[in-house]
């Protein structure tokens, strides 16, 4: 298959030459999005990428890194630079229910990858191939097949069992495909790209009684209502308009539905809180404290707000970022690469790699065709895996590039 059957404009030798095995790549990724698979349960993924890598001639395999984690190494013609740089895929699946109807839906009920992970598994096997065959850099490459995105925090895993002493890579890089934006484009930002997660969990107790004597009770239902109003105003109020935070309160449970006229004497509400800044995180946190205790009190009642740090957020160092991005452009040209991209509400633990390591988190564009992400109905483009595959292969060649030979 050539570069110009491609509905996007990509150049360069690495696109070119995994561009021929385009079929290939769409055939494993098809097999992965048929075999979904949850976080640290991996096994038939791990096994798969593990075929690939010994299939394309990597110099080293490395299982069970984080448990289902899988790491390959290829070293360039030359190590001489003692240069090592990482990529990193994300392997797992989402549990939820795929309503495609394509002949790769997923085999397993109630589990679908809804994200894109088998797209950047195929692209990060599409990179170790063309690396492994060509060698063009000095240094070594670490190729990271992560576990546990989805909530795990696999990424942390991976580095607790000794991802960074085991390979200590100079900086690190990872991409995501990204539905709103066009097939071919490359989105990067030096600094946030993907917001810190933290679960809250709100604890009401007052005194439950009957509904038909509710001055009898300490209503419960009464106080969330209320929390869920007040909490709203910690954002407009507390936190500056230039700075960024959300909190959503997404669950709560009260009472029973079988029980019309019993007032509950608990009351539990459960949320998220997205922040960038850990000052506005820790002022967030304090806030909520103060105000659902305060709002309770006022009521006869007492809240309790257990504040759980999921992920941290994604934020890029800006020398590799800007790397980054002048190796999109040298791929898809520089119309094609937003360096300033708008950062997303979302997480993405991959931010506890760029904790330790400098490195960027990129999003390549995929189009929305497919709908959107953790959709029912959400599928890959298999038409962009050549581009993903030569962007990682890019950001090997242009950290780590072949000195010249003196006369």
């Amino acid at each position: 298959m050539q570069a110009a059957a491609f509905r996007y404009r990509a150049s360069g030798p690495a696109f070119a030459q995994i561009a021929q095995f385009h079929p290939e790549l769409t055939a494993l990724r098809r097999d992965l999005h048929a075999h979904p698979e949850l976080g640290f349960e991996e096994h038939y993924t791990a096994r798969r990428v593990r075929e690939a890598l010994l299939a394309a001639g990597v110099d080293e395999v490395h299982d069970g890194l984080g448990r289902t984690g899988v790491v390959a190494v290829i070293r360039g013609r030359s190590t001489a630079s003692g240069r090592m740089t990482g990529l990193r895929a994300d392997m797992d699946a989402l549990p939820m229910a795929e309503h495609n109807d394509f002949p790769w839906k997923s085999a397993t009920h109630g589990l679908m990858h809804g994200c894109g992970h088998d797209g950047h598994v195929a692209m990060l096997l599409g990179a170790a191939r063309y690396l492994a065959a060509t060698r063009r850099f000095d240094g070594t490459a670490v190729l990271v097949f992560q576990p546990g995105e989805e909530g795990f925090a696999g990424a942390r895993v991976m580095i607790e069992d000794g991802l960074f002493d085991r390979f200590p890579v100079d900086a690190i890089y990872a991409m995501h495909n990204w539905p709103a934006m066009k097939p071919g484009m490359v989105g990067i930002n030096p600094g946030p790209m993907m917001a810190a997660a933290d679960r809250i969990t709100i604890d009401i107790t007052g005194r439950g009684g009957h509904g038909a004597h509710p001055y009898q009770t300490v209503d419960t239902v009464l106080v969330a209502g209320h929390i869920i109003t007040a909490v709203q105003s910690i954002v407009s109020r507390n936190v500056r308009a230039i700075d960024s935070a959300t909190i959503s309160i997404c669950a709560m449970q009260a009472g029973d539905l079988g029980a019309m006229s019993v007032l509950p004497g608990k009351a539990t509400l459960v949320g998220t809180v997205r922040t960038f800044a850990p000052d506005v995180q820790e002022l967030v946190e304090r806030r909520l404290s103060e105000l659902c205790g305060a709002v309770a009190l006022g009521f006869g009642a007492t809240a309790s707000v257990n504040y759980e740090h999921i992920y941290p957020a994604t934020l890029n160092s800006e020398r590799e970022s800007l790397f980054a991005g002048d190796v999109a452009e040298s791929i898809v040209g520089p119309e094609q690469v937003v360096r300033d991209m708008e950062p997303s509400m979302g997480a993405e633990d991959f931010s506890f790699m760029l904790q330790i390591k400098p490195g960027a988190y990129l999003r390549i564009g995929q189009g929305a065709g497919n709908s959107l992400l953790h959709n029912s109905r959400y599928d890959f483009n298999d038409d962009i895996l050549p581009l993903g595959a030569a962007l990682h292969a890019g950001l090997v060649e242009q950290a780590m590039p072949m000195q010249p030979v003196s006369d």
